[in-house]
C-alpha cells in the first residue's frame, strides 16, 4: 500500500502552479488537479478521486485562507472537495455536490473497472466500495464571477456540454486559462449521461474565439491558444451533418 505522499504525482510548472494528478488510477479518471499559490489565498482547482488525503499532499501552510473550485461534478475531479472548507462550483450542478449521487458523478462507471486502481489505496479503500463524500458548495458560481487570490483573479466561464455546470477560469490579466473538461489534450467527451452535445457546439465556438495564451486541461498537459482552435475546430468538424 502506497503511503498518502506517494499516490500523488506533482509537476512544477511556475513557482506559483502545481499540477497533481494520480498515477496509480485508471487513466480515464486520472485528473488534472491544479494547486495555485497566492498572496491572499490558495486557489485549488479540483480534486481527484478522493482516494488519499489531497489536501495534506498540497501543503498548504497553515491558516491560510483556500478557495476549492470545482469545474464540474464527475468521479476524476469531486473526490477530495469535502476536505476542503470554502467549495465553489457552478449553480447548475449545486444539487449534485450536495448529494453526489451516482447519476451525476457517474462513480459507478469507475466501480466497474476492472483495473480502476494499479495500486492499493492509502485508505484501504476498493473500487467496488468506492464512495463520494458530500461537499455542499459554500458558493454558487455563474457566468462572470471573479475569484480573487490577491495576485491574480478568474473570471469564471460557464461551458457546458461535458456536464451542464462545467466551468472555465481565466485570468484575463496573464491569458492563463483552466479548462476543466471542457477541452484538453485527448479525446473528449460527449456521450455520457448529463452530456449535450448541442450545448458542447456551442461551447466550442466560444473557445475557438477565447484569448488565451495557456490552457490547463482537466486532463492531459498544457497546450497553447494554435492548439485550442485545433481541439475546437476538429470537435466542431466532426459533428457536421
Amino acid at each position: 500500500m502506497l503511503s498518502n505522499t506517494n499516490w500523488f504525482s506533482t509537476q512544477a510548472i511556475s513557482d506559483r502552479l502545481t499540477r497533481v494528478w494520480e498515477p496509480h488510477v485508471h487513466g480515464f479518471f486520472r485528473a488534472n488537479i491544479f494547486h495555485v499559490v497566492g498572496t491572499d489565498a490558495d486557489l485549488v482547482i479540483d480534486f481527484g478521486m478522493g482516494i488519499a488525503d489531497l489536501r495534506s499532499a498540497l501543503r498548504i501552510p497553515s491558516g491560510k485562507p483556500v478557495l476549492a473550485v470545482a469545474t464540474h461534478v464527475h468521479v476524476d475531479h469531486v473526490g477530495s472537495f469535502h476536505e476542503f472548507e470554502t467549495r465553489l462550483g457552478h449553480g447548475a450542478e449545486a444539487e449534485a455536490f450536495a448529494r453526489m449521487p451516482d447519476a451525476d458523478t457517474l462513480a459507478d462507471y469507475f466501480r466497474k473497472q476492472p483495473d480502476a486502481l494499479t495500486a492499493a489505496a492509502p485508505t484501504g479503500i476498493t473500487p467496488e466500495a468506492y464512495k463520494i463524500s458530500p461537499a455542499p458548495l459554500t458558493k454558487a458560481l455563474a457566468e462572470n464571477d471573479i475569484i480573487d487570490i490577491g495576485d491574480a483573479s478568474y473570471t469564471v466561464l460557464h461551458l457546458p456540454g461535458h456536464s451542464p455546470g462545467s466551468i472555465g477560469l481565466l485570468d484575463q490579466r496573464t491569458g492563463e486559462f483552466f479548462s476543466g473538461d471542457a477541452i484538453y489534450e485527448g479525446g473528449l467527451v460527449d456521450d455520457l449521461p448529463g452530456c449535450d452535445i448541442e450545448a458542447y457546439k456551442i461551447t466550442m465556438n466560444r473557445l475557438s474565439d477565447l484569448d488565451v495564451d495557456v490552457v490547463h486541461g482537466g486532463h492531459g498537459l498544457m497546450f497553447g491558444r494554435d492548439r485550442l482552435w485545433e481541439i475546437a475546430m476538429s470537435y466542431l468538424a466532426s459533428k457536421e451533418g
